[in-house]
């Protein structure tokens, strides 16, 4: 396997600390990212906690504990005249379901910020080991040897979704999500978010960037079909989008139903949104907790499936860029790394821990430092190795010469689209928020330090690298692109292959021209 923090440095090792960047953004996503498995498994394990039905199936359950006045359940049967909520004069429209209450109150035990960031909670310290050593239990031999593994996580939570999926489109409101869903809002392109949204969401969901798709993909053979399968990824991630955004939003259309209000106004978006919308249609499915532990099964593969890459890319990157050091002790250092993350992993199961993970979320492996990471990717592979290498590596690999529709990408349309988003993003500038919540100054500005280290990585090595390499500047600028590849053995022997192959056929032409010189003289 070879990691993505060497790939760059080869090519360009002037820009050796894009590698260092992105190994820096996929250790931060490993820290935050298992939160959303400790939340699912939180889920998974209360499904079995109030059979036959389920513990946010009606506010009565929650209370004394987690059910506030405001908790309305209309699918519980109670009209809202009769409810809590009304008898203290709260609006159907300012109420809350037990979904939502049991989220916030039981699974979070939120605090009102990230100024109030409160005690551990121990449970969900619980989950977050139980994550750990899942994750750990199939990595440490190394993502390569799990692949059985890896087809059940990707093929599964397609069944479960589309189970789902007919439920949802046959519940009351069902068509009014869809239509918001689908009905484009135009003015809210003149918003950064938007953009930064949309164009990291794609990077992220992809793997472009931080070092997995590079890793996974060094296990291939020489000639495997990357074209073929880059196509193949494309079309099952948007479709994939596609298919789950229709559920989410039939379900959020029959909420807002149920409420009485916009499909807009049902709930906050967020990363809370699949605790919300999900466990709230399984209580329409007889028998809720079946189809509760089907999902968040489903749930638990996919977070899984995502965490397998992201460790297995930090582990091969680090090893492979200090491979006499760690190769040795690969097992040990994976079991030292996986504690170290989890150990920093703890402010995000406090009371306020939902504000850090949203501060992680927005900073850490997306948005800036990813969009940053990505462009000088692109940069030092296109414009300092060249595209017209890189396209002739690619035809060497997989036989044919693909459309130079890609080419005109890597140089110019990425680039450029990545450059507008980054210049678009500080020009429309809005603060981070969570819902109503406003995050104080120094917030943003931890935020703004979480992206710097990762970002900070690309100049600082670079200018490490001119002033520790010896030589006059146009020297050290002229070996800074200029690559230094180690080619694999499978890439080597398949030169070799092409140049007996051209000789042999230089041969038989040689040959071919003698003969005919001989009969030309003969006659």
């Amino acid at each position: 396997g070879v990691g993505g923090m060497s790939v760059v440095g080869q090519l360009a090792p002037i820009f050796k600390g894009v590698g260092y960047s992105a190994i820096m953004m996929v250790f931060l996503e490993n820290v935050y990212y298992i939160i959303v498995i400790t939340w699912t498994l939180f889920y998974l394990f209360n499904t079995f906690m109030d059979l036959p039905s389920l513990p946010w199936s009606d506010c009565s359950k929650g209370n004394g504990t987690w059910a506030t006045v405001s908790c309305w359940a209309p699918e519980s049967g109670i009209p809202y005249t009769e409810s809590v909520a009304a008898m203290n004069n709260i609006s159907e429209a300012d109420t809350e379901t037990a979904v939502e209450q049991f989220w916030r109150n039981e699974v979070l035990h939120a605090s009102d910020g990230i100024e109030e960031i409160g005690e551990v909670q121990w449970d969900l310290f619980i989950c977050l080991i139980v994550a750990w050593a899942l994750v750990y239990g199939f990595i440490w031999k190394g993502l390569h040897n799990s692949g059985k593994l890896l087809w059940v996580c990707a093929v599964f939570p397609y069944i479960i979704l589309s189970i789902l999926c007919v439920k949802a489109l046959t519940l009351e409101g069902a068509s009014e999500g869809l239509k918001f869903l689908f009905t484009p809002e135009w003015e809210r392109l003149y918003e950064a978010e938007v953009w930064i949204d949309g164009g990291t969401q794609i990077f992220f969901s992809y793997g472009v960037g931080i070092g997995s798709l590079l890793a996974l993909g060094s296990y291939n053979k020489f000639h495997h079909n990357c074209h073929r399968d880059a196509i193949f990824v494309c079309c099952v991630n948007s479709f994939t989008s596609i298919f789950s955004a229709c559920v989410i939003f039939s379900i959020l259309g029959y909420m807002a139903h149920q409420k009485g209000v916009e499909v807009g106004e049902v709930v906050q978006s967020g990363p809370a949104l699949a605790f919300l919308v999900y466990p709230e249609v399984v209580l329409a499915i007889a028998p809720s907790p079946f189809w509760a532990f089907l999902f968040f099964i489903m749930l638990l593969n996919l977070g899984l499936d995502t965490q397998f890459s992201s460790v297995e890319s930090l582990m091969t990157g680090l090893v492979d860029n200090w491979p006499e050091q760690l190769r040795p002790h690969r097992k040990k250092f994976t079991l030292g790394m996986t504690v170290f993350m989890c150990l920093l992993g703890l402010p995000m199961i406090t009371r306020g821990g939902i504000y850090v993970f949203q501060l992680m979320d927005f900073y850490a492996a997306s948005g800036l430092s990813l969009l940053w990471c990505v462009f000088f990717q692109t940069i030092a592979i296109c414009w300092v190795f060249g595209a017209k290498k890189f396209y002739l590596c690619i035809e060497e690999m997989i036989g044919y010469r693909v459309s130079m529709y890609w080419y005109v990408c890597w140089v110019f349309l990425a680039p450029a689209f990545m450059v507008f988003i980054f210049v678009f993003y500080f020009v429309r500038y809005s603060p981070i928020t969570m819902g109503a919540y406003h995050y104080p100054a120094w917030g943003e500005v931890l935020g703004f330090a979480i992206s710097l280290s990762s970002m900070l990585w690309v100049p600082g090595y670079a200018i490490y690298y001119l002033l520790s390499t010896k030589g006059s500047w146009s020297e050290v600028l002229r070996q800074g692109v200029t690559p230094v590849i180690k080619p694999r053995k499978e890439a080597v022997m398949a030169e070799e292959k092409a140049r007996l192959t051209y000789q042999d056929v230089r041969d038989v032409e040689l040959n071919i021209e003698g003969d005919l010189s001989d009969e030309s003289f003969d006659s």
